[in-house]
């Protein structure tokens, strides 16, 4: 695995455990902005949907849940 591909997982694995880009981009210590690209750019990468996003919340998508449960234990 490269590393930007591990550095991505970890983002989401912060986004899905906060519920949202902002509290996550807080706790990681980057912009909202960047949270938000770097979750669009794995999407992409894996062709999957992982969140659901609202004005107010942000939810895993059961393709979220599973793979939040994969990575969870390794980071």
């Amino acid at each position: 695995m490269k590393r930007e591909e591990l550095a991505d997982l970890s983002v989401f694995l912060v986004v899905g455990q906060e519920g949202s880009f902002t509290r996550a981009a807080s706790r990681l210590g980057v912009s909202q902005s960047a949270v938000s690209h770097t979750i669009r750019r794995l999407e992409e990468a894996i062709g999957v949907k992982l969140l659901n996003r609202s004005t107010r919340r942000v939810t895993l998508t059961d393709s979220g849940e599973k793979l939040l449960a994969t990575v969870a234990p390794s980071l």
